[in-house]
């Protein structure tokens, strides 16, 4: 698929709601759908499957024509090519995950025991499981069947809806390394529905922010939200995602050196190869401004870089946005502390960082 594989131009209007997008998303990687609830996610999501009946518009994957309202043209749920997750597995609760694996298969033309199972048994490691029922396995080990069976029947686009809702903390940090299992070896394009910010910063390359039924942004993720524009930099959890590279690996303290755009990091890791490439969080609280290097200090991390832009957020704080090389940060402070130091758009300030999270 291009760059910009799936193009989305749909409405649909309910009394006290009503949708309106439009959007041209990759076609590779994931794609997060993120809103509070009654955004319009899980919506928007039916409506590429072809769930909602009254939405008019277009909807193209990979030059393919599912829907366009202009040209009488509507392509049935069941003959999209695509897979859909949602937030229970739904497997057939009688049948063992053999058989229900069998029935991804018979979608896709392959009979239920084609030799293309194998690869997404293995993929999501779940060949222990085969002669056991659904009810035996932990919602983390049906949910990992329920993608199996999703990808068993080739689609061109798997829907995900908020897979890990129904799981506790424990079943979700089991899970969310299948996913990023998943994210690194799919070839094809997902589009992933969560209301859950963490999820969406392990996971997601492109970010689309809903509110109140309409795309207030859509982009990359790294571009998405160190954005002083939108709701995510008003929480005290705003936060930008980096993507580095491991460098080196510090033994003696327990420390990966992690390297982007010219910039370097050290934070707190297990063993990790040279080379490997990881996703780091960096908070905005956790980022102190200063106008000289700081040499007598425990913060490990201090990065070089400028004020890109400022915004006022009462009461008396304010939230700044860096450029750091070719990345962004987002650095929370007080309206004192911007005064006292003299800052504004475009100075030269040191970020100080004093907590950086692998998220893996």
């Amino acid at each position: 698929m291009s760059a910009a594989a799936i193009e989305l131009r749909l409405a649909l209007a309910y009394p006290g709601f009503a949708l309106d997008v439009d959007l041209a998303l990759p076609g590779h990687g994931i794609s997060a759908l993120f809103g509070v609830s009654g955004s319009g996610k899980t919506t928007l999501l039916r409506t590429v499957a072809g769930l909602e009946k009254g939405a008019t518009g277009r909807v193209v994957v990979g030059g393919e024509v599912w829907q366009d309202s202009a040209k009488d043209v509507f392509v049935p749920t069941h003959r999209r090519p695509l897979g859909m997750v949602f937030q229970d597995a739904a497997l057939f609760p009688h049948l063992s995950v053999r058989a229900n694996l069998g029935f991804g298969l018979t979608r896709s033309g392959g009979g239920a025991d084609g030799v293309a199972r194998a690869p997404v048994v293995e993929l999501l490691g779940i060949g222990h499981l085969l002669d056991r029922r659904p009810g035996t396995l932990s919602g983390g080990e049906q949910q990992r069947v329920a993608i199996a069976r999703a990808l068993l029947a080739k689609p061109r686009l798997l829907l995900m809806d908020e897979p890990l809702a129904a799981l506790d903390e424990q079943r979700k940090a089991e899970f969310l390394p299948w996913l990023e299992k998943l994210h690194d070896e799919l070839e094809i394009p997902v589009l992933y529905v969560s209301h859950a910010l963490h999820e969406v910063a392990r996971l997601a390359d492109h970010l689309v922010l809903l509110q109140d039924g309409r795309a207030i942004a859509a982009g990359p993720l790294g571009e998405v939200l160190p954005r002083l524009d939108l709701p995510l930099s008003r929480g005290e959890e705003s936060f930008v995602v980096v993507a580095a590279t491991v460098g080196a690996y510090d033994e003696r303290y327990a420390l990966a050196r992690l390297d982007f755009d010219g910039q370097t990091l050290w934070a707190p890791s297990p063993p990790r190869p040279t080379g490997a490439a990881v996703r780091v969080r960096i908070q905005a609280r956790d980022v102190s401004l200063a106008t000289t290097p700081q040499h007598d200090s425990s913060i490990l991390n201090s990065l070089s870089g400028r004020i890109a832009a400022l915004d006022e957020q009462p009461p008396g704080r304010v939230l700044a946005r860096l450029d750091v090389g070719g990345a962004a940060l987002l650095a929370r402070l007080t309206k004192k502390s911007l005064d006292q130091l003299g800052l504004a758009v475009g100075h030269a300030v040191h970020a100080q960082i004093k907590s950086v999270a692998l998220l893996d």
